[in-house]
């Protein structure tokens, strides 16, 4: 009987190598089989098709349709896109510095770098790039501006533009430079106490750039610092680790990785000496802060380092990896998920369906798991990372959000600019009320509308009202009122004059100073960073988030 179950036993377990074996085979079986379809498909198109079909466009779209079903984040790179990985991952390359947008039709200068050759060279935000080296944008439809600025370092590339206010067009010859897009675009005091730092990006030089601005702010006084990572997409996990590691000890636990791979799975530690670990501080978060701007927030509240300010984060927490493929290829693929120290991932239970600007929908309560910081705040994981201090994200009003839509801020900037050479510094730029006149005269034979969220409803109530056979009875009592509530341009003009203002402003001041004086210039009306300074000048309340007392 001893023996019989021995056999037993030894049957069963060569039965379950067996059927493991067997699994694996069918599923080697079933990517070949899949492939061969693929493949003998690709060929009869080819081969029958009407027309003439393009393979490496016809092969691109069918991979990425294939990565759309599994996460955002898994992405092939194509071999004339690997220029722009490169970018991506090193935040450098050899061009002008500028951001070139087409608006209707014509290419326009919509950004441009701070110390760039663009800037350099006095080419405006809003110029229209005619020619570039000789080729007509203008006629040359499939030309890419883009890649024909980018070229070898110290090579000339000769810009031919029109300018608002200019008659004739303008050539400016630019030196292409190794282009540097900065991590930390602004640094600086908000007061004689406190620093700011606004991290925008984790490529390869972001903890470098971040622990040179902490220590030149130490250096001009700085005693309490707000840490920007708004709008922050996230980027390189060790950049990640080594940022946490300026406000944490050595050998401190930062984060862990856990994937189907096991032999890639780790856990990272702070590897150096930290820079100040009890300087207070806050970060600043919100909808758009991810990945690795959610290791850096998600740290500091584990660690009860600092106060988190603004809305929830994206929830990222996943890792990818590049492999590369055959032909200068590369797949950019989801290897495993993140944890931070108290334990919790901050990955979107269900990151497919979003709020309309990309953030986080309500998560159930029953889907939520609880952890604990270090001092015993509970905290929770399923969703990014929840902020100590909720703020409210501000809405725009239909007025300025058709305004913005239809680039009517953007072009009256431009006019401001060739009708006035100079300007305030950025902190002290401000609008008259004859220059907003000016501006709402401008407007007159402008065209823009948009529809009130009370105008929506009341179409609804109409539709309902008729549906339901009510609205005979009310029809006068209802055109009254619709009459008294669709919006008037004129009056939101006037009703929303100090939002449409600030709007104005601020693009005016980006147009003379870039994004550094852009920065400067929102620290007025920015509701996260006056949260910060009020939080910082009541050191209790400071001390009792921290010790989970709020």
């Amino acid at each position: 009987m001893k023996h019989l179950r021995k056999f037993s036993l030894a049957a069963v377990c060569v039965a379950g190598l067996g059927f493991f074996a067997f699994r694996n085979d069918e599923r080697f079986f079933e990517i070949a089989r899949n492939l061969d379809i693929y493949a003998t498909l690709f060929k009869e198109l080819n081969r029958y098709y009407v027309d003439e079909i393009n393979p490496n466009r016809l092969t691109k779209m069918s991979i990425e349709s294939m990565l759309k079903n599994l996460d955002p984040y898994t992405n092939f790179y194509a071999e004339d896109e690997i220029e722009d990985y490169r970018t991506m991952t090193t935040g450098q390359y050899t061009g002008i510095g500028a951001v070139i947008s087409s608006v209707k039709g014509k290419n326009i200068v919509f950004s441009i770098l701070d110390d760039s050759p663009a800037e350099k060279s006095g080419l405006h935000i809003g110029d229209e790039i005619v020619k570039i080296d000789g080729v007509d944008l203008t006629t040359r439809k499939d030309a890419n501006p883009d890649k024909l600025m980018k070229g070898q370092a110290n090579s000339s590339v000769k810009l031919t533009v029109k300018r608002v206010g200019s008659k004739e067009p303008i050539d400016i010859n630019v030196t292409r430079e190794f282009v540097k897009t900065g991590n930390v675009p602004y640094y600086g005091m908000l007061n004689d106490e406190v620093g700011y730092i606004d991290l925008k990006d984790f490529n390869q030089t972001a903890a470098r750039e971040v622990k040179t601005a902490l220590i030149e702010l130490k250096g001009k006084g700085m005693k309490k610092l707000v840490l920007d990572v708004r709008e922050n997409p996230g980027g390189l996990l060790d950049q990640a680790v080594l940022i946490c590691n300026l406000f944490i000890p050595k050998d401190a636990e930062v984060v862990s990785n856990r994937g189907k791979v096991t032999e890639w799975n780790k856990t990272y530690t702070a590897p150096m000496a930290p820079v100040d670990t009890d300087i207070p501080l806050v970060v600043l978060v919100n909808g758009r802060s991810a990945s690795a701007a959610e290791i850096v927030s998600g740290v500091m509240q584990d660690y009860d380092r600092g106060v988190l300010i603004g809305q929830r984060t994206y929830g990222k927490g996943l890792v990818q990896t590049t492999r590369d493929l055959s032909y200068n290829t590369k797949l950019k693929v989801t290897v495993a998920k993140y944890y931070i120290p108290s334990g919790r991932c901050i990955q979107a239970i269900d990151y497919s369906h979003r709020n309309a600007d990309g953030s986080v929908g309500k998560i159930p309560d029953s889907l939520k798991v609880a952890f604990k910081t270090r001092n015993g705040r509970v905290v929770y994981d399923g969703g990014g990372v929840e902020p100590d201090i909720v703020t409210e994200l501000p809405s725009r009003s239909p007025i300025v959000t058709s305004l913005s839509a239809k680039g009517l801020i953007f072009d009256y900037a431009l006019k401001y600019r060739a009708e006035h050479p100079t300007i305030k510094p950025a902190k002290e730029f401000e609008l008259s009320d004859s220059d907003y006149q000016n501006f709402v005269t401008w407007l007159k034979d402008k065209e823009y509308d948009y529809t009130t969220q009370v105008e929506k409803d009341l179409s609804e109530l109409e539709a309902s009202a008729k549906k339901e056979k009510y609205f005979d009875a009310i029809q006068e009592q209802f055109k009254a009122l619709k009459t008294k509530l669709t919006h008037s341009k004129d009056a939101d003009l006037a009703n929303f004059k100090k939002e449409i203002k600030h709007i104005l402003e601020r693009e005016i001041v980006s147009h003379y100073y870039l994004q550094k004086g852009e920065r400067e210039f929102v620290f007025r009306n920015d509701p996260e960073v006056k949260t910060a300074l009020d939080l910082f000048k009541d050191s209790s309340r400071y001390t009792k988030i921290l010790q989970g007392q709020k």
